[in-house]
């Protein structure tokens, strides 16, 4: 869960929100003699720039034109009492609920920072739990059949190409562009037949039989393996302040739900 609303959630709210705001002093704008309080403007801006969307005079007057039509068809559906429809109520009941809870996990990270010790602390148990890890340069080719993939292995042994046939079969539309290349990848990536079979694999080789996943059928080729090298922790950093906030989040939830009383 992230902190900050979704764009669409705080336009749904600023359209669906009660519109009298008479202590605002300087309105966005004013229709029918209702305030559209700049606040509204504020919260999809900051929604913005939490997804990395620049604050533009051009974007700013596009959200502004959004936000009073939003109050003319907000002002509509009053005149006919939809916003008495119990269905409409529970929704805006959600959305309010949504907007409490975002602001108080903001407060609780704020009230509980995670410290550059403990960040380090963390980096350290998750680099020692990769033990000799491997990680894998590896191709393959997904198929819906067995027989198509078995097919596809006697033709490459006969001396076909299996780059060439993973731009035409597979697919994977992902990695048949490339031949069937995932790249570099550690095991816990990949389903657990994929990996299984790939670990059991020389440098060079291919899987005899079709490995059978969720996905369907792989023909999977190894071509290289090398020794993991754990990213510097200033590389990871910001993913893994992510991950530890995550973690601390839900711990006070189910605090929370502990000490309450549900029946």
């Amino acid at each position: 869960m992230r902190s900050t609303l979704p764009h669409l959630l705080l336009l749904l709210i600023a359209g669906l929100a009660p519109t009298a705001h008479a202590q605002d002093a300087k309105p966005l704008a004013t229709v029918n003699n209702i305030a559209v309080p700049q606040a509204r403007m504020d919260a999809m801006l900051k929604a913005r720039a939490a997804q990395g969307q620049p604050d533009t005079p051009e974007i700013r007057q596009a959200l502004r034109e959004e936000l009073i039509n939003r109050e003319i068809l907000s002002q509509e559906a009053q005149k006919k009492s939809l916003d008495k429809n119990p269905e409409v109520l529970a929704q805006l009941e959600l959305f309010r609920q949504t907007v409490l809870i975002n602001a108080y996990r903001e407060d609780f990270l704020k009230t509980h920072p995670i410290d550059d010790e403990g960040l380090k602390k963390e980096y350290e148990r998750i680099k020692a739990s990769q033990g000799n890890a491997k990680e894998y340069q590896v191709r393959h080719i997904l198929v819906d059949k067995e027989d198509e993939a078995k097919g596809l292995i006697a033709r490459i042994k006969k001396g076909e190409s299996f780059d060439k046939l993973a731009g035409e079969k597979s697919k994977d539309a992902g990695s048949k562009t490339k031949g069937g290349s995932l790249g570099w990848s550690l095991p816990n990536t990949f389903v657990k037949p994929f990996a299984e079979a790939m670990e059991k694999l020389k440098k060079g080789q291919m899987t005899e039989e079709p490995v059978r996943s969720q996905f369907g059928w792989h023909i999977i080729r190894l071509d290289n393996e090398r020794p993991f090298q754990f990213p510097a922790l200033d590389q990871v950093k910001s993913q893994l302040l992510a991950g530890m906030q995550q973690q601390q989040w839900e711990r006070a939830i189910l605090d929370l739900k502990a000490k309450a009383k549900v029946e």
